[in-house]
């Protein structure tokens, strides 16, 4: 099959836990966010009743999870327009029935508002945190989700992480899709973050996840060395084009059963949806995932895609200590683990 190499074919290491505390996974590339956050969008909001008479400032923070500092920014700059084009001011007065656009820069230098969101933190000292993110959980605010992200919860918890960071991903050096649950490191000052960008730019981390598929690899372990990029059908997707970028993933199938097959990925490399675009090429979707497995019963039952980052290795950018980190499966992601196993057995 194209694209997919015997496991004898691999050059890059796959080590265990405790093993060197040299290894690299790789060449050139960091762990990116998606294209569309480094350009502007634009919003358009229409006022309730509700809402009439309350300051434009206010009413705008409240909506869309900005601080209220940040959104009189964007008005002062001309980025809020009524439906006529008239630029407002921060104390015009919300109607009902109007429409007001704003104009948004790119998610890099947006602030947000701390917000109780929950998470787990595993480890922490004054460097870094190393969390278990649930799933449902988006990592940062974007088009669509502007309240209850992770950014959100750190900033509520962790004060300071705001301070040394002030953009709308503070202490966030790699992320999790939404329906993706498990570890990910948040640093707690400027010095750890730029430590640990480095790790990930020069794939020196360790990231494997745990996969159900709903069908059964070819071979029971393998390369996937595929470029991946914006699908030009789909813009909510990614897909396997010539034009994308660099995206490998080693793969290990633990058991197949009932037509499905739990499988350890690690990450080479860290596109946006890599692990779902790759095995669905390979003719086996995610368990839960309607947007690359179609229809999708398993994602009733679950109400995710059965993906979890379940072990995470780097160095501590203070101590330089290699860390290892494990997290076990959810407890819906193991009911629905035993369902498929008992179905199999009966």
């Amino acid at each position: 099959m194209p694209g997919q190499k015997n496991n004898d074919d691999i050059s890059a290491p796959s080590p265990d836990l405790g093993g060197n505390p040299s290894w690299n996974l790789g060449d050139r590339g960091t762990e990116t966010f998606d294209e569309y956050e480094k350009e502007e969008t634009f919003h358009k909001i229409n006022p309730g009743s509700e809402n009439t008479g309350q300051r434009l400032d206010i009413y705008l923070s409240i909506v869309m999870g900005f601080s209220r500092s940040f959104v009189q920014h964007l008005i002062k700059a001309g980025n809020v327009v009524n439906d006529h084009q008239i630029r407002l001011k921060p104390s015009t007065r919300v109607q009902p029935g109007q429409q007001i656009t704003v104009t948004i820069p790119p998610v890099e230098n947006l602030q947000v508002s701390p917000e109780p969101v929950p998470f787990d933190v595993l480890y922490e000292d004054n460097s870094i945190l190393v969390i278990n993110k649930p799933a449902g959980i988006v990592v940062h605010p974007a088009p669509g989700n502007w309240h209850g992200t992770l950014v959100h919860g750190l900033i509520y918890r962790y004060p300071e992480i705001g301070i040394f960071n002030n953009v709308i991903r503070p202490g966030v050096v790699h992320r999790l899709d939404q329906t993706t649950s498990g570890l990910m490191i948040i640093a707690r000052n400027q010095q750890a973050m730029e430590d640990l960008q480095a790790q990930f730019k020069a794939r020196s981390v360790i990231k494997k996840y745990l996969a159900l598929t709903r069908g059964v690899p070819e071979h029971t372990e393998g390369l996937i060395d595929l470029p991946i990029g914006r699908d030009p059908r789909n813009r909510k997707r990614m897909a396997i084009i010539s034009t994308g970028r660099e995206s490998r993933t080693l793969y290990r199938v633990l058991w197949s059963c009932n037509n499905h097959s739990l499988v350890e990925c690690t990450l080479l490399t860290g596109r946006t949806h890599q692990i779902r675009v790759h095995l669905r090429y390979i003719r086996c979707p995610l368990a839960g995932d309607i947007l690359y497995g179609g229809k999708n019963i398993s994602y009733q039952e679950m109400g995710r895609v059965f993906l979890h980052s379940w072990k995470l290795g780097f160095i501590h950018p203070i101590t330089r200590k290699r860390l290892y980190f494990t997290q076990p499966l959810p407890p819906e992601l193991i009911v629905y683990l035993q369902n498929t196993l008992s179905i199999d057995q009966g």
